[in-house]
């Protein structure tokens, strides 16, 4: 695939959570951007435009495919990552905390993602998912209570 740039890919693929799709959902918003380039306003961030683009696209997909509460996702261990020779310990918490992070509910799963991983402000991030920052806020936290409650289980049981 031609060269895109890497935080719509990546974004892709946290969306879609398989390189595939992803490459098939970025493609699609290339495209798209091509044929709507004249709604878009100078001035603003383009990668937010084509962030709500890929955002969506895939929403239409997941609709047309009747998927609604992540039966999208395939497990962490299907995505082809590239390795960047972290030591083994890093690889194990990073596949959970990736596998856990999947397995949240989607809108909190795409608000980890753009704030945590892409680093957007929530802010920007609300903007993006064209939904109040409150919105965001609640998301992360909701999510950041879920993955803590659940790590804190596997910690109980190790011990």
């Amino acid at each position: 695939m031609a060269e895109v740039h890497p935080r719509l890919w990546r974004y892709a693929v946290s969306l879609t959570g398989r390189r595939d799709w992803a490459d098939d959902l970025v493609q699609t918003t290339c495209l798209r951007a091509l044929d709507k380039s004249d709604q878009f306003e100078p001035g603003t961030h383009l990668d937010r435009w084509m962030f709500r683009m890929a955002q969506r696209i895939w929403l239409n997909e997941l609709r047309s495919r009747k998927v609604r509460t992540g039966g999208g996702l395939v497990p962490v261990e299907e995505i082809d990552l590239p390795d960047k020779a972290p030591g083994a310990e890093t690889n194990i918490l990073a596949r959970d905390v990736l596998n856990r992070v999947n397995g949240l509910p989607e809108a909190q799963r795409q608000a980890v993602v753009l704030v945590y991983v892409e680093g957007y402000a929530y802010k920007e991030a609300a903007e993006i998912m064209e939904i109040p920052i409150g919105t965001v806020m609640s998301r992360l936290a909701a999510a950041r209570k879920r993955l803590n409650t659940e790590m804190a289980g596997d910690r109980a049981q190790v011990q």
